[in-house]
């Protein structure tokens, strides 16, 4: 039996397509929610081997740069990639104690004083708050009710933390699962690394097998810059985040600040995170000398502006080159987005992931929307120039 397509072009079949799509977009839409809880369900179970991956994934520039400069005269390359594993595994140990027997201790001993002065702190902000309400109250501003609901939160944090103080040191020296989990993807990292040649190559056989030549080539490239703007941004960041935190250190150590460890520490961990992190590092150091003295809290601030200012328009351009090139909107949607789905870390690779979009956007949206219009507008010219000519001979 031979299929009828002029039923296809009837009116009444666009509009019962149309509806239809509309009614299963509105059912995905509005069961967004429903998927989102099943990923975050799906993700929780993959959780450490995603990490194990991540962390294999970072290792990765650092055992190739051993290899190349380190092991370049070892011919044999299962001996020189283990060798090279090994090597890093140690030397990251080797930092981790270092900063665990250098930093520590200063952080825990910084948290300590603030904690058992957390009470001297309060009412020295609660003296300052009164005098700026007196003379608001001048000027027949009534902050009463809002002071005083300030007031009523001061005491009650302090009264939280005088009590909870040994309980908040203790959980916070506690990881529990997140330590485990951590040590358990750090171990998969390592056999992802020393198993790499034969992971890549079966990837690699597959997408052989299921790609023609001339798509697996275009997706190695694409696949290759990718991996150029994530392993520079990932790198770079964190030398951003030790610039920053020493640079703040100093400064803090010379003016002779409290708190300077904890304070630079808070600094350039946030100084990782784009756009909203510097701002969360400065109000947090800034709240915390502002306890002790507002004088100084002020001089912090205005130094934290100087040195975001000179990081953001100087550092980062010659850290990151063409990786940060993209628009500042786009920037702040990935922020938010990455935020929202994956947490921190989402916060943390939203520059990368807008980076890599704008690079499709670029090099593969744009070319194939030009190519089509091409080819449209070529269509219609040849379909012109056969029109043309038909008249000319019936002419």
């Amino acid at each position: 039996m031979k299929f009828n397509k002029d039923w296809l072009k009837k009116r009444w079949v666009a509009y019962t397509v149309a509806t239809c799509s509309a009614v299963v977009l509105y059912l995905l839409l509005s069961h967004i929610g429903l998927y989102v809880k099943w990923f975050q369900t799906f993700y929780g179970y993959v959780s450490t081997v995603v990490l194990g991956i991540v962390i294999a994934y970072i290792l990765d520039p650092f055992v190739n740069i051993v290899k190349k400069y380190l092991l370049k005269g070892i011919k044999k390359e299962k001996l020189k990639h283990s060798l090279a594993v090994a090597i890093v595994v140690i030397v990251l140990l080797a930092l981790l104690v270092l900063i665990v027997l250098t930093l520590v201790p200063q952080l825990v001993d910084s948290l300590v004083t603030f904690a058992s002065n957390i009470k001297i702190y309060t009412s020295k902000l609660k003296a300052l708050m009164n005098t700026f309400t007196s003379s608001k109250q001048m000027q027949n501003f009534d902050f009463t009710a809002i002071m005083n609901k300030i007031n009523d939160f001061l005491a009650d944090m302090t009264d939280f933390v005088s009590d909870n103080a040994g309980n908040i040191l203790n959980k916070s020296f506690s990881v529990g699962a997140g330590v485990a989990n951590l040590v358990i993807a750090s171990i998969l990292a390592i056999y992802f690394q020393l198993d790499q040649k034969r992971l890549r190559d079966g990837l690699k056989k597959f997408l052989h097998l299921v790609m023609s030549e001339e798509k697996y080539k275009s997706s190695s490239i694409f696949w290759r810059k990718c991996n150029q703007i994530l392993v520079r941004y990932i790198a770079f960041d964190i030398i951003d985040g030790l610039i920053v935190g020493i640079v703040n250190f100093v400064f803090m150590l010379i003016l002779g600040m409290p708190y300077a460890v904890l304070i630079s520490v808070v600094v350039g961990v946030t100084n990782l995170a784009p756009t909203f992190g510097p701002i969360l590092g400065a109000g947090v150091g800034g709240f915390i000398l502002l306890l002790v003295d507002p004088m100084q809290a002020l001089i912090f601030i205005i130094f934290t502006i100087v040195l975001q200012t000179i990081d953001g328009y100087i550092l980062k351009p010659k850290l990151f080159g063409e990786t940060l090139g993209v628009s500042s909107v786009w920037i702040l949607v990935a922020i938010i987005v990455g935020g929202k789905m994956f947490g921190v870390l989402g916060i943390l690779l939203a520059i990368p992931a807008a980076a890599i979009l704008d690079y499709i956007y670029d090099n593969y949206i744009i070319p194939h929307l030009e190519e089509r219009k091409a080819r449209r507008e070529g269509k219609s010219v040849k379909a012109k120039e056969q029109a043309e000519a038909e008249e000319e001979s019936k002419a």
